[in-house]
């Protein structure tokens, strides 16, 4: 295990069942299982099998852990995968790159960045003026899970190799830092442990905002989970035009889990999602921000 992302992917695997984030409870019960149903129970069951088995990992068997702890802990791992591979990649996508866990409690926000700097002052008035809140709503504002940005450059760096810029020209280049600017949203990492109720609809919403919002580049707008129903992956993962894809913490172990105790339908499905590209694996994930 030589490659770089196939090592963090090891550790990222590893970390979850270090910090009882995949779990197993007394009753052989998996974390991101639906406990309501069989068939979520049987997959998820077989991917935690799969991975003890084959990487020696070690499974805990705690009691029943919060939905949104373990949902802030796969945020974090989430975050720290990236951490681990994306800046490296420097010869694919140069750049100066921070990678954070943003969430609702983080002194970051969206508008921080380049792109969505207005809905501040756009928030500001709403709140200050009902009617006006009650006419553009207040849902444009939205807090990403984890969020991969790339910081501005001084005019040195640009001219290191020859005389690329002036003070006459590019003044609105959102690249150049003596214009003013904020940093770069590059990327917005929707984490989802699992996708119960309307989890899922919230992250297309999320996704749609940060469209229908942006002012300048579109930044790369994925989803990644741990949902081990393939009909659930669809829910979110099935067409275009809000989320480029949604990957999955270990789609090779879910691929295997599904063709040996899955429904034929599922099987079905989850070829689906794979071979139109909608569902790729976490691996994939740092390469495809490096386009």
């Amino acid at each position: 295990m030589n490659a770089l992302i196939a090592k963090e992917r090891y550790h990222f695997h590893e970390k979850l069942f270090e910090t009882n984030t995949l779990t197993l409870t007394k009753a052989d019960v998996a974390s991101n299982a639906d406990t309501s149903s069989r068939g979520s129970k049987a997959i998820a069951k077989r991917i935690v099998d799969i991975l003890v088995e084959e990487q020696q990992h070690k499974i805990n068997v705690v009691e029943k852990i919060s939905g949104q702890t373990l949902g802030k802990q796969f945020e974090m791992l989430t975050m720290e995968f990236l951490q681990a591979t994306f800046p490296y990649l420097q010869n694919l996508y140069p750049g100066k790159w921070s990678i954070l866990q943003l969430g609702n409690n983080n002194k970051l926000k969206t508008s921080d960045f380049e792109q969505y700097e207005h809905l501040a002052y756009l928030s500001a008035l709403t709140a200050e003026n009902a009617q006006l809140a009650a006419a553009l709503g207040n849902d444009y504002l939205v807090a990403p899970d984890v969020v991969v940005y790339r910081e501005l450059y001084e005019d040195a760096e640009i001219n290191q190799n020859q005389c690329i810029v002036d003070n006459n020209v590019s003044k609105m280049a959102d690249i150049r830092k003596n214009n003013g600017g904020k940093p770069l949203l590059h990327a917005s990492v929707s984490a989802k442990y699992t996708m119960r109720s309307d989890r899922a609809q919230n992250s297309r919403t999320e996704a749609l905002n940060l469209i229908r919002n942006r002012k300048g580049h579109l930044p790369h707008i994925v989803v990644v989970t741990a949902e081990p129903m393939p009909n659930r992956l669809a829910s979110l993962a099935l067409g275009t035009g809000d989320i480029d894809c949604v990957y999955h913490f270990a789609l090779y172990e879910l691929i295997r889990a599904v063709k040996e105790v899955g429904s034929e339908d599922a099987i079905e499905l989850l070829d689906t999602l794979v071979s139109g590209k909608r569902l790729k694996d976490i691996s994939d994930l740092p390469l495809d921000l490096a386009v």
